[in-house]
């Protein structure tokens, strides 16, 4: 089952830029890069500094600690393509932003 979950709406996140919002139990950082939106888990696997808080660049987000770079599309490092970033579907309605969490990160229903 495909689960999306509304995040925030484009006006939210900055051109050329990014911002992290809490998402069920974790931070997603949503990318805005020359027209297009991309969604990362926020956490640097280096050392866990905020990606929304990086600069954009290529197509890539660097990390504002230690300058490790990775690919908006997909999340892998551009130094070691074995390692990445979790990345997340994203998709526009209109002006909010949704994100496709995977089914082990779906909201808990309340069945009462």
């Amino acid at each position: 089952m495909v689960n999306w979950v509304f995040v925030t709406k484009t006006s939210e996140v900055p051109e050329n830029g990014g911002k992290a919002f809490p998402v069920n139990d974790r931070m997603i950082a949503i990318f805005h890069d020359q027209g297009a939106y991309f969604a990362l888990d926020d956490f640097c696997p280096h050392q866990g500094a905020s990606l929304a808080a990086g600069w954009i660049h290529d197509g890539c987000v660097a990390c504002p600690w230690h300058a490790w770079r990775f690919a908006l599309k997909d999340g892998t490092w551009m130094d070691n393509p074995k390692i990445r970033t979790e990345h997340y579907a994203l998709e526009l309605r209109g002006e909010d932003i949704f994100v496709e969490l995977p089914p082990d990160q779906e909201p808990a229903i309340d069945a009462s």
